[in-house]
């Protein structure tokens, strides 16, 4: 409060001179104005925070500043002053969005008292301003960005499952946000303010898997001096987000499937059994599907975690959604880095927007940043070739007597299939198809 800035609008020299005496002396940083168009240079040269405004002031009055300042200020404090016996000035200029207003003549203590109101309105105003901000910029955090179909689809499943405790398993390449998406159905849970502990099981040693995830007793193997917790304990009345579920070995398997069935785990090292209240979210790159058929995972766990699917799209699948992104990570890499945000070229953003992004959203983060803190913009297009160009070695003239497509078609599906040894996802990937139009085009033609 005490670097306020308040701007006071009074047409009698020695009434404003009076108050901006007032208000310097509480340490407020004072400007004044003796009408309403010297008031407008003033706000525009330097916005104040509360504007104190006399009802009368010359040809205009303190209610046609008060219309200026809501329409190109609405956050800034209002108060206005009005003569003894027209109160129905006062009540006509809070309708319209004044903050306070005093009645004349008034004394020290009553214009303070209504100097600190307003600042106090101001500072709860401006405070809520920003949780709501920083509410927004969480929920583009967790994956809330693009308006595509596919999108949608997903941000209709998160809301319609996350304030459940249903157990989910998120497919989707590398790079899609399957971990934000987790994060998301965990923010709409009420466990929201529970733990929320994410574990890639690409990244345990399989020696160290056991009890990483389940804890150990002390002296169940050499080094654990102490009791460990896993990783599922630590989540209790949280969620656990298990990425890369597909890495994980047939051992852990057999005992994730009991947790998940019983509720329950046992360290390694005990026999004691402990109840626990965890959420499950799971998520794969691969084809679970084809790891089950090949006897690389359970098919009773498959089932467990694939309750509720959600498919996180590649960027290529909804490209409509490249410029929101690159506006999104544009401003938040500068926030973050306290940087101007650079401007993209209308060449740049064509060349990101025909471009394939194989790593996808994640990608895409990685060459703003770069270039919020570089601003170079030949470094950030360097290697950015069209979809088409990737392609350019199979283009072909149709021949004039014309062509069987669906047999064309079917023979293309046969041959990628057989490229990846039947690895659908790796196939749909190939042939530039997501998966879901891949398995119709497969059920179309009775590939196998």
């Amino acid at each position: 409060m005490e670097k306020l800035r308040i701007l006071v609008v009074e047409d009698d020299h020695e009434q404003r001179g009076l108050i901006v005496q007032i208000l310097s002396s509480e340490s407020f940083v004072i400007d004044s104005a003796d009408c309403v168009e010297a008031a407008i240079v003033r706000i525009k040269q330097s916005p104040p925070d509360i504007v104190f405004s006399d009802w009368k002031l010359g040809q205009l009055t303190g209610m046609d500043l008060l219309n200026y300042v809501q329409r190109e200020y609405p956050d800034t404090g209002f108060i206005i002053a009005t003569a003894y016996g027209t109160i129905s000035h006062a009540v006509d200029a809070m309708q319209l969005g004044a903050d306070d207003y005093l009645t004349k003549p008034y004394q020290r203590q009553a214009l303070m008292l209504s100097i600190n109101k307003v600042a106090q309105a101001l500072s709860l105003k401006r405070q809520n301003k920003r949780l709501t901000d920083e509410l927004s910029e969480q929920k583009a955090l967790v994956g809330l960005v693009g308006k595509a179909p596919c999108m949608q689809q997903v941000y209709d499943r998160l809301t319609r499952i996350g304030s459940t405790d249903v157990t989910v398993l998120i497919g989707g390449e590398s790079g899609t946000g399957k971990e934000l998406a987790a994060r998301a159905l965990h923010q709409l849970s009420p466990r929201q303010h529970q733990a929320f502990i994410a574990i890639n099981c690409g990244a345990i040693p399989e020696s160290l898997a056991e009890a990483e995830l389940f804890g150990a007793e002390k002296g169940a193997f050499t080094g654990a001096n102490t009791d460990k917790v896993g990783k599922i304990e630590a989540s209790n009345q949280g969620t656990l987000f298990l990425d890369e579920i597909g890495e994980l070995p047939l051992l852990q398997q057999s005992k994730l499937l009991r947790f998940l069935q019983e509720g329950t785990i046992n360290r390694l090292g005990s026999h004691k059994d402990i109840q626990l209240d965890v959420r499950v979210i799971a998520a794969t790159h691969k084809d679970l599907a084809e790891e089950v058929a090949q006897g690389r995972f359970r098919e009773d766990l498959y089932y467990r975690l694939n309750v509720v699917p959600i498919n996180m799209p590649a960027l290529r699948e909804r490209q409509e959604d490249i410029g929101q992104l690159i506006e999104h990570f544009t401003r938040l890499h500068s926030k973050n880095y306290q940087l101007p945000a650079p401007t993209l070229s209308t060449q740049a953003k064509k060349r990101m927007l025909d471009y394939a992004w194989p790593g996808n959203v994640r990608e895409l983060a990685n060459r703003i940043e770069r270039f919020v803190l570089l601003g170079d913009e030949q470094e950030l297009c360097e290697g950015l070739q069209p979809m088409a160009s990737s392609n350019a070695d199979f283009m072909f003239n149709l021949p004039e007597q014309g062509i069987q497509w669906e047999s064309i078609e079917k023979s293309c599906l046969m041959q990628a299939l057989s490229k990846f040894n039947g690895n659908k996802t790796k196939a749909a990937q190939f042939l530039g198809l997501s998966y879901k139009a891949f398995l119709y085009r497969l059920e179309k033609y009775q590939v196998q």
